[in-house]
């Protein structure tokens, strides 16, 4: 069973959310947070195997500052917002799902997380047509592929955020 953490300041979307994740019973919602202060309190009590995390959050935080959190805690993520980033990021997530979502949307997009996390090829793969997989560079990757497991690239962190900060995706 993969345990998930709900990253999200809307609290219908979050309980919808949660409501269409536990849909499936491979899937169980271990706790919601609101911001980042949220998420470091349900860190406390519980260990997410993934977290779904929206962009914009309450009292003025972003989801890249929770994904940066949960990437040191070795906690995997994915994005869940209105609005994409402008590029990709692979150093703090695996994907972004675009809202609006069915059930569907979401659960294909957890299998392909946790098959993302867990190494494995995804046959035959339905990619949702509102999620988007994001690929590291293979210079980032180089540890990873023999790890078999999530671990999110460090080097280019620093680079990309001052990318998204100045508004470039070069």
């Amino acid at each position: 069973m993969l345990k998930i953490l709900i990253v999200e300041d809307d609290a219908a979307l979050a309980s919808t959310l949660k409501y269409l994740v536990e849909d499936n019973p491979r899937y169980r919602v271990v706790g919601i947070a609101e911001d980042l202060a949220g998420t470091l309190t349900v860190l406390e009590k519980e260990e997410p195997d993934l977290a779904l995390v929206d962009l914009h959050l309450a009292r003025g935080c972003t989801g890249f500052s929770v994904a940066v959190r949960l990437n040191d805690a070795a906690i995997p993520c994915l994005f869940v917002s209105g609005k994409a980033p402008a590029f990709a990021m692979p150093d703090l997530a695996l994907g972004c799902l675009m809202k609006p979502f069915t059930g569907d949307d979401v659960h294909r997009a957890l299998a392909m997380a946790e098959d993302m996390m867990r190494g494995r090829e995804t046959l035959r793969p339905r990619v949702p047509p509102n999620f988007t997989i994001y690929e590291a560079d293979e210079s980032a990757d180089v540890g990873r592929r023999e790890q078999q497991v999530f671990v999110p690239a460090r080097p280019s962190l620093t680079r990309r955020l001052g990318q998204w900060i100045v508004g470039t995706a070069h």
